[in-house]
């Protein structure tokens, strides 16, 4: 690399005594461009949101024969394809495998997490252009949706956004997995001894293949349908005896849905300066359609979007970053 990786430490007020007791010290993987160390100049700054069961330090992971994305992010600024800036790969793994990246009673204060102490910090300690002009929020599906999410909620931290198969249209990408769960759940005796036999099969020997299935809908449970009192501070959004859904707790999650929400928080989108979104057109979780609903609700109201599909699923897209930091980057002041 051209540029240099760095592991900070950083302690997230945000995150303290959150109710799954995870870390309020997190890692924080920073890229540094070429040249960083040997002058004064500030740069915009790229944060980047992992999806479910991701972590910080996962984007070091090693792929044989594939570059990872702050390789991907060095190769294209050390060819002069990109101007240069900071990289700032943030960590939200959680005893549930993730979060969606927002503020939930039973997870924690995610979003303020990433908008007040992530941003503070970084601010604080790089040489940043610490204006929302010069700063992009970017992710992968549950990454994504945070981004989708921030960007509308923050356009006065972020001014340019992308996603990349960001969660969507909750009847198609959620849905489907509701009946795999609640058979499971019900095998496994309820959502409390299905989730210690989770952890302890993980600790002593490993997963089973159905298990992302179930703890994706528990982990979506804890981001949108929080109950305190409840078994680990969630509500099923369906009955587990018959499988029914329960209308009232599904309508909670609808409230969540980037499809339902991007329309109502319109002004927010309006003051962004880039939105980026695109999906593959095979992606297993069919969040293809949710993200051309969103996108067309932008466009519907007037907001520019770049909306691309590409021929692939949803696993294995990092080279995808390359098409979103191609739009943002340039844009950044």
């Amino acid at each position: 690399m051209k540029g240099t990786v760095e592991v900070q430490t950083l302690d997230a007020r945000s995150l303290e005594g959150n109710p799954l007791g995870s870390p309020a010290a997190r890692p924080l993987v920073v890229y540094l461009p070429p040249g960083y160390s040997r002058g004064d100049e500030r740069y915009p700054a790229v944060y980047f949101l992992h999806g479910f069961n991701g972590s910080g330090l996962g984007w070091l992971n090693v792929t044989p024969f594939t570059p990872h994305v702050p390789e991907r992010l060095d190769a294209l600024i050390a060819a002069g394809k990109l101007p240069p800036a900071i990289g700032v790969f943030i960590d939200g793994f959680t005893e549930m495998g993730g979060t969606q990246w927002d503020n939930s009673e039973a997870v924690g204060r995610y979003r303020d997490y990433v908008v007040q102490d992530v941003v503070g910090f970084v601010d604080e300690r790089l040489r940043t252009r610490p204006q929302a002009t010069a700063r992009a929020l970017v992710g992968k599906s549950s990454g994504g949706y945070g981004a989708i999410n921030i960007g509308g909620l923050h356009p006065d931290v972020f001014a340019h956004i992308a996603s990349h198969a960001g969660d969507a249209y909750f009847e198609y990408c959620y849905l489907p997995d509701f009946p795999k769960a609640a058979s499971q759940l019900l095998k496994g005796g309820g959502v409390a001894p299905w989730y210690n036999e989770f952890l302890r099969r993980g600790r002593e020997t490993k997963h089973k293949s159905d298990d992302h299935t179930v703890i994706n809908v528990l982990a979506m449970a804890a981001a949108y349908s929080p109950r305190a009192g409840e078994p680990l501070g969630i509500e099923l959004p369906f009955e587990l005896a018959t499988g029914q859904l329960r209308d009232e707790v599904w309508a909670r999650w609808l409230l969540h849905d980037p499809v339902r929400f991007v329309p109502l928080r319109i002004d927010g989108y309006r003051k962004l300066r880039s939105i980026f979104l695109d999906c593959g057109t095979r992606d297993e979780f069919n969040i293809r359609w949710g993200t051309r609903q969103v996108a067309a609700a932008l466009k519907r109201a007037g907001v520019q979007v770049v909306h691309e599909e590409f021929e692939d699923g949803h696993m294995g897209i990092n080279y995808r970053y390359e098409r979103s930091l191609g739009y943002l980057l340039p844009r950044m002041g």
